[in-house]
């Protein structure tokens, strides 16, 4: 598998890079590849006519980008992790609850890299510390080759959330790696220990 450490980047040109990877992974023409990145402050949400979760859609403080992956508004911006998995779910069984469960399973091994104890929530994807929740999770897929994946708060400022419901869900609150593991944290020393992690759990799911 390629990583590729792409520092702050702006949302669309990160959406116009997987897609162009993506076209180019169906051909055959570059291996399963994962971007870890920052973006610069948006607002994503998917192809829904529910909007709710956008608490005053005329007053955001950030663009709005709507979206080929699943579910409601979550933010992106500096001082979070992204992770865009462009892989051949061929490879892998072609099993979307399997694989949402698969990134769940390395971002929960990534925060016991810190002393935190991290689990899901039945019913909801994601990644969550009691009603605390520390990741999410969004994956679009064409033709089996999937795209976008994981937004993993590190940096304790977390206002950017403040002006949605994130994910749709009203009794939400959000956290971080610094906040839980007392910390300060960069996402780049972040991205880099997350690499080692990411790699072995998708070859556990290629081998299963």
């Amino acid at each position: 598998m390629d990583f590729r450490w792409l520092g702050r980047i702006g949302y669309s040109e990160g959406l116009a890079l997987q897609e162009d990877l993506v076209v180019k992974r169906q051909q055959g023409l570059i291996e399963d590849t994962t971007l870890l990145l920052e973006h610069e402050p948006v607002y994503t949400i998917g192809r829904t006519r529910d909007r709710s979760s956008l608490k005053n859609p005329d007053d955001l403080p950030f663009p709005v980008v709507e979206t080929n992956r699943g579910g409601q508004a979550t933010f992106h911006g500096p001082g979070q992790l992204v992770g865009y998995l462009i892989l051949d779910l061929n490879q892998y069984g072609k099993d979307l609850h399997t694989y949402l469960r698969q990134i769940e399973s390395f971002l929960i091994e990534f925060a016991a890299e810190f002393g935190i104890s991290s689990c899901r929530r039945e019913g909801l994807t994601g990644v969550w510390i009691e009603d605390r929740k520390l990741a999410s999770i969004g994956v679009g897929v064409r033709k089996w080759v999937s795209m976008h994946g994981f937004g993993l708060n590190v940096s304790s400022d977390l206002s950017g959330y403040e002006a949605i419901t994130p994910c749709g869900i009203s009794d939400v609150s959000m956290t971080s790696l610094s906040l839980e593991s007392k910390r300060d944290l960069s996402v780049e020393d972040s991205a880099k220990m997350i690499e080692p992690i990411i790699r072995k759990s998708i070859q556990t799911l290629l081998n299963t």
